[in-house]
């Protein structure tokens, strides 16, 4: 993918940062699920049992091109599946969704989130990762769809199409691609993030007014860090040569990859790094009911989920601690108190690539382990929190008080690595 020379234009923004006492916590955490095929979002029904999705691993149907233009491409099959855990035991309670993936099961897009809503209906969202102008190569899937299913007759209905509202509309006016990771149902409007068209969309219940409610601005990074010349990447050309001097300022395009909704009303939307995937570089963004953005925390990297709970703190799911093409992919929980303390959770011990989480009623944390992988997911169920004080620290978070103007910024667009690995999500 070419980068597009744009004039790049930086706005001041002003936020406020305040001096907290970070903190560990000791937590221990038991494996309630395994073998997971690209595990992505998770929900309790209201049955009391949980509900995960599972990507899948493609498979031998028609194939389209990776969103980046280079190394192979993704391949159709119906291996997305929604399971169900009770009682210890999971079973695949729906089988046969659509699933698109690289040739050896990774880089998947399929089911990714599940929601129910108050009368118990599951509604499902399926990502894509790829140009929905190839959509007709790979003729009527569910890709890119929030569906409805029926788990008893393993049946189910289209709600909306997002990836072709992508296609048609394109809000972000860059490259065509869409990948939607995560949604939540708020009333009758369904919230989504699309990674790959880079935006929020609403759509209602019965799949009519489907809209884009903000877009998300692009980053220039400042003396980035790359990996180093010859680095296995889908993205060579991006990787600077032992004769070229690396650019002070490059342009990178986070994507949005989580939604949650605020006590005070508003949308909150974590956000997963470009290349050369920056450590401390996400942010999370509070969309107002205007669809103006502004930065509610930031100083992370790579960011995956995130949810309130019941007392106004947010919790923040990161994917991995370290920039992703240093091959490290241990990850952190992270929650963040209106006042803008943090307090890590679980870092590393077993926690790599995690996707997603839900906090349970039981007062657990339910984490999607290993997402990004096939064969190889988990379920994890964190318990017995407690508070461990560290030392002190400048944080930069922002209460629901006190918000930032957002950086508008105009830059080339640049979606490299992120599709493959915010496939998981």
């Amino acid at each position: 993918m070419k980068l597009k020379q744009l004039t790049i234009t930086l706005f001041s923004f002003c936020v406020a940062a305040f001096s907290a006492t970070t903190a560990a916590e000791a937590a221990s955490f038991s494996v309630i699920a395994d073998g997971l095929d690209n595990a992505g979002g998770l929900s309790f029904g209201p049955d009391g049992s949980l509900y995960v999705t599972e990507a899948g691993i493609g498979g031998n149907g028609n194939c389209v091109p990776p969103p980046s233009g280079q190394g192979d491409s993704l391949c159709y099959g119906t291996t997305g599946a929604v399971t169900k855990i009770e009682n210890g035991k999971t079973k695949r309670i729906l089988t046969g969704l659509s699933s698109l993936a690289l040739p050896d099961g990774t880089g998947a897009s399929g089911p990714r989130d599940i929601q129910f809503d108050a009368t118990g209906l599951p509604y499902i969202l399926l990502g894509y990762g790829a140009n929905p102008a190839f959509g007709d190569r790979l003729g009527d899937t569910e890709l890119g769809r929030i569906i409805t299913a029926d788990f008893q007759t393993n049946s189910w209905t289209s709600i909306a199409d997002l990836a072709n509202y992508e296609l048609v509309n394109n809000p972000d006016g860059s490259d065509l691609n869409s990948n939607p990771l995560s949604f939540l149902i708020d009333g009758d409007q369904l919230v989504a993030v699309d990674a790959g068209a880079n935006d929020l969309l609403s759509v209602k219940t019965n799949g009519s007014d489907l809209q884009a409610i903000a877009v998300f601005p692009p980053d220039i990074l400042t003396n980035p860090v790359f990996p180093p010349s010859g680095s296995p990447s889908n993205e060579p050309a991006q990787v600077p040569s032992p004769s070229e001097t690396p650019s002070l300022q490059f342009p990178s395009q986070a994507v949005p990859s989580g939604v949650t909704k605020g006590p005070d009303g508003a949308y909150y939307v974590s956000q997963f790094t470009g290349f050369p995937f920056p450590e401390g570089g996400a942010k999370i963004y509070r969309v107002g009911a205007d669809g103006q953005l502004t930065i509610y925390a930031d100083g992370f990297t790579q960011l995956t989920d995130l949810e309130f709970d019941s007392a106004g703190n947010l919790y923040a799911l990161q994917y991995a601690n370290e920039s992703a093409w240093k091959g490290n992919l241990e990850g952190s929980l992270i929650k963040i108190a209106a006042d803008g303390t943090r307090t890590t959770i679980l870092s590393g011990n077993e926690l790599e690539s995690p996707s997603a989480f839900t906090l349970g009623a039981d007062g657990a944390i339910y984490i999607t382990n290993r997402g990004d992988r096939p064969g190889q997911g988990q379920v994890l169920r964190i318990e017995n929190i407690q508070s461990v004080p560290e030392p002190n620290s400048a944080l930069g978070a922002l209460t629901l008080g006190v918000l930032g103007l957002v950086c508008l910024r105009k830059s080339s667009r640049s979606k490299p690595l992120v599709n493959k690995l915010l496939a998981f999500r």
